[in-house]
C-alpha cells in the first residue's frame, strides 16, 4: 500500500516507522511511505563526525539506518517502504538491488540513464551526460569521477522487517551537500532531475518512483 503522507518532520516519521516495524506481525499488510523533509542532516549508525563539514544551523540527527551523513529537504523524494523480507523470500542484498533497481527504473522513465558504483549504495547519472546509454567502464582511479550522485540509500532491518528507505533529488536546493561529505565521500557530487535537465514536480517523480517500489516489492 502507497501512502503519501506530504513534508512531515523527520524524527517523527522515524519513530513512526520503529513503531510499526514493531509492532507488525507475520500477517500485516507491507507499506510504502512517500514524503519529503524539512532541512536534516541524518547520520547513519556507522557515522563519522568529521564528515559533518558545516551544518549552518541545520540539524543533525543521528538514526539507526545504516550507512553514513545524508541530507534531506524539501524537493526530495522519501521513500520509506515497510516490508517483510522474510515474507518476499529475499535476503538484504537482493533487497537493496531492489531498492536501486525501483530509482534505475523512474530515472528511465524520465530517459535518464543511472549507474550504480560497487561499494557505494545509491545511484549515480554522468553529469555530462545524464540521457546516455553508456555503461561505466572500469575499473577507474576515481569511481565517481564524472559522476553524480542522484539517489541515497540506507536501510534498518530488524525481525526480518526492513524500513527507512531511499532518496531521490527531484529539484532542491542542493547547497545543503556542500556542508557533508555525502555517505562519507569527500567531494562526492550531488545532483537532482532539475540540474541534469529534467522538468517535473516531486509528485510525478514520487508517484513513479512508488509504483516502481510496489511492483518489484510485492510478493
Amino acid at each position: 500500500m502507497l501512502r503519501r503522507l506530504g513534508r512531515v518532520d523527520y524524527g517523527a516519521t522515524v519513530e513512526a516507522m520503529r513503531s510499526f516495524t514493531e509492532q507488525r506481525g507475520e500477517t500485516t499488510p507491507d507499506e510504502i511511505w512517500l514524503c519529503e523533509h524539512d532541512p536534516v542532516y541524518t547520520q547513519g549508525i556507522a557515522g563519522r563526525a568529521q564528515h559533518v563539514l558545516a551544518p549552518h544551523g541545520i540539524p543533525v540527527v543521528q538514526t539507526n539506518r545504516g550507512g553514513q551523513v545524508t541530507y534531506h529537504g524539501p524537493g526530495q523524494v522519501v521513500a520509506y517502504p515497510l516490508v517483510d523480507l522474510r515474507r518476499l523470500g529475499i535476503y538484504v542484498k537482493e533487497y537493496v538491488y531492489r531498492l536501486e533497481e525501483a530509482v534505475l527504473r523512474t530515472l528511465a522513465s524520465f530517459d535518464v540513464t543511472g549507474h550504480r558504483v560497487a561499494g557505494a549504495p545509491g545511484i549515480y547519472v554522468r553529469r555530462d551526460d545524464p540521457f546516455g546509454h553508456a555503461a561505466l567502464t572500469g575499473p577507474r582511479r576515481d569511481p565517481f569521477e564524472g559522476l553524480g550522485k542522484i539517489a541515497a540509500l540506507g536501510i534498518k532491518v530488524t525481525r526480518h522487517c526492513a524500513y527507512h528507505g531511499v532518496a531521490l533529488n527531484a529539484a532542491m536546493d542542493l547547497s545543503p551537500f556542500d556542508g557533508i561529505d555525502p555517505c562519507g565521500y569527500a567531494g562526492l557530487q550531488t545532483v537532482d532531475l532539475a540540474k541534469i535537465g529534467v522538468s517535473t514536480d516531486w509528485d510525478t517523480v514520487a508517484q513513479r518512483l512508488g509504483d516502481k517500489l510496489a511492483a518489484l516489492l510485492t510478493p
